[in-house]
């Protein structure tokens, strides 16, 4: 599994620099608007400023701590901003480089004559037909209706690793900005401009076109709800102090509000939605909506495909089984040799598999050997080596081809083959000269690691189904060996759309991860479908999330990833409350000691002075944001748990953590402050 790419710094100089200027501009009451429980800091600090501006009106009587609380407010408001901004900065930092990524390039359309006329990649509507040549880019995104070629999808994916794409199938789908290696293509275009996967991405990597999750308009819901109240709270103290003969200055009272309003979580919320959407983005997958990153965090049953998901795809061998009077040895030595120049994956693997086995052989006695290379119409390959000829192929094939050596065909070949056949394998036989004398068992074989994948999965609460085409015997032996819950075998689109609406209809999120036409309706059903960008245009436009990588596990990533990030906004959130408790008892017996003594009391953490209990506990307040803007956007370590331990440890981390520390930071602020005031 490909670890996760393009990593960037958090703190870059000029993405820094970019997110100290925005963090001014967006001062404007019109952008802060957007985020309530901060733009009630903006309106008090407005107050307080006009308070400077005329202090006679309002009866200032130190002008020094209204000042202090002015700057402190304007800083709270500005780190707020710059944590917005520098998660915004890393995106459009991304998207710079994805932009020079879709250069203008030129293409070579035909017109309705057949004729080649070169035209700017801009030019090109949906519909219109391009050559693409050995060494050209690709101008836009679209499907193969000619020819094969071996792409250089690296500007894309990341990958270094060139990917063969040809006309018709489910891969024949192509991105623009990727270059042809080999060959020629003709691609019918599928997307206007403005309309391709990498204007999407740019587009969402730039926040452009995020929206607020369900989750986090809830969380906005209670944050503004929170403000209210607090507000309310503020504004009663005004006559029970004056009952008690206690003038309060306004100042305070807009400093107690902004101590108590959740304004931490309010000024980290943004940043962490756009945070992320930026992780699954470094991780190459095309999230279309933040919405399907925070589903993917509940997700609670996900449906795999077998082949190419779970196993490799490809038959590879798997066992060397001898017939008739042959042995192991003898079957496996003719496997080898009858493979030596065989550069299909199938011969590959058995090279592999004798290897493993302890099998050596010197290859350089053989470099003369005569290569027969598969046909369709022999349906066998192999060496001739010295006069004797090595061969593999189907079944039927080489018992043919032995008969008409006049060989014999051994008494247990059928029955060996059948069963091979039975348990969803494909059985090769091998024969040298004219005696077989033993089969290869190729098998869909389970890709390594794939049992501790499911195993996480499991720990975080997540129920895995595999489907499969193959019959009940072969699909339950898959499903043993990868370890996943349950399995579907001859299973048809229309099985995963049922299993998807049976777990939904449990109340369960369901996640789906498919690349072909016919996985199409089960990944739009699906809570969060992850297409493969090597996929056909119908599961890609059907899903909402794509892997650039073609990786169909990252689906475990992109869980991750959403858990982590529902986690970090709820600690965050937990931590700003419990906040709440520490500045309680730091500003309420600063106003109050003055006309009623008993409250000093309360003043357990022995402030300095009544100023300085209000100013530290502003300072906190201020300082505490940006020192959460690295917790905010790498998000808190997530490790597979039960919820109810899950809960209890970040309680335990956040909530007391969040009591604890303020107490002790504005301790140590009010000594440093209380040599000034």
């Amino acid at each position: 599994m490909k670890s996760e790419i393009k990593k960037q710094s958090l703190f870059q100089g000029p993405i820094v620099r970019q997110a100290v200027i925005d963090s001014f501009k967006k001062l404007n009451p019109l952008v802060m608007m957007r985020n309530p429980v901060m733009f009630v800091v903006e309106v008090g600090t407005f107050i307080i400023l006009l308070m400077l501006f005329m202090p006679r009106y309002f009866n200032i009587q130190n002008r020094g701590y209204v000042f202090a609380v002015f700057i402190i407010l304007l800083f709270t408001i500005l780190f707020a901003n710059f944590a917005e901004a520098l998660a915004e900065g890393r995106g459009k930092a991304q998207a710079d480089s994805l932009k020079k990524t879709k250069a203008d390039t030129v293409a070579k359309r035909i017109n309705d004559k057949g004729e080649i006329e070169t035209v700017s990649s801009t030019e090109l509507r949906k519909g219109d037909i391009v050559l693409v040549e050995a060494g050209d880019i690709i101008p836009g995104d679209g499907e193969i209706i000619e020819g094969l070629a071996s792409i250089d999808e690296s500007a894309i994916t990341g990958e270094s690793a060139p990917v063969i794409k040809e006309a018709g199938g489910d891969f024949s789908s192509v991105t623009g900005g990727t270059k042809v290696v080999s060959d020629s293509i003709k691609v019918r275009i599928t997307v206007d401009p403005g309309e391709s996967f990498l204007d999407k991405m740019i587009s969402l990597v730039e926040g452009a076109s995020r929206q607020k999750t369900p989750n986090e308009l809830a969380l906005n819901t209670l944050l503004i709800t929170l403000t209210l109240i607090f507000l309310m709270v503020v504004i009663t103290l005004i006559p029970i102090a004056s009952y008690v003969g206690i003038k309060l200055q306004i100042v305070t009272l807009i400093a107690l509000l902004v101590c108590l309003i959740p304004t931490t979580i309010g000024g980290l919320l943004s940043a962490i939605g756009i945070a992320g959407m930026d992780r699954v983005t470094r991780f190459n997958v095309l999230a279309m909506s933040g919405k399907a990153v925070e589903a993917a965090g509940d997700i609670s049953t996900i449906i795999l495909d077998k082949t190419g998901t779970i196993t490799f795809g490809n038959r590879m061998a798997s066992q060397f089984i001898p017939v008739g009077s042959a042995t192991e040895e003898e079957a496996r030595e003719a496997a080898v040799l009858s493979s030596l120049k065989d550069e299909t994956p199938e011969g590959r693997s058995v090279l592999e598999l004798a290897k493993n086995q302890g099998f050596s052989i010197d290859y350089s006695q053989y470099e003369q050997a005569e290569f027969i290379p598969f046909a369709a119409e022999t349906r066998m390959s192999g060496m001739d080596i010295n006069g004797v000829s090595y061969r593999k192929g189907a079944v039927d094939a080489i018992q043919k081809y032995v008969q008409q050596l006049g060989g014999e065909i051994p008494s247990d070949l059928k029955e060996k083959s059948d069963q091979i056949a039975n348990q969803g394998g494909t059985p090769l036989a091998v024969s040298v000269g004219k005696k077989i004398v033993g089969i290869i068992y190729l098998k869909d074989t389970v890709k390594p690691g794939m049992r501790e994948r499911f195993e996480e999965l499991r720990k975080m609460g997540i129920k895995t189904i595999m489907c499969t085409g193959d019959n009940p015997l072969t699909a339950a032996t898959i499903a043993k060996e990868a370890g996943v819950d349950d399995f579907i075998a001859e299973s048809k689109p229309e099985d995963k759309i049922r299993v998807i609406r049976e777990e939904q209809a449990k109340g369960n999120l369901v996640a789906m991860t498919g690349d072909g036409t016919n996985d199409a309706p089960a990944l739009a059903q699906a809570d969060v479908g992850l297409a493969m960008n090597s996929g056909t245009i119908a599961a890609k436009e059907a899903a909402n999330m794509v892997d650039l990588d073609s990786d169909p596990t990252k689906i475990i990533e992109v869980v991750s990833i959403g858990k982590q990030l529902l986690m970090t906004r709820g600690a965050l959130t937990t931590f700003s409350i419990a906040n709440d408790i520490a500045k309680y008892f730091a500003i309420l017996p600063a106003m109050f000691t003055v006309a009623i003594p008993q409250m000093k009391a309360l003043n357990f953490m022995h402030l300095h002075s009544p100023t300085s209990a209000i100013l530290s506990a502003l300072i906190f307040n201020a300082i505490i944001i940006p020192l959460l803007i690295p917790l905010a956007m790498k998000g808190i370590t997530y490790k597979p748990m039960p919820a109810v331990k899950l809960l209890r440890r970040n309680l335990l981390i956040y909530g007391l953590g969040g009591v604890i520390a303020p107490f002790i930071g504005i301790k140590l602020i009010d000594l440093f402050v209380g040599m000034f005031v």
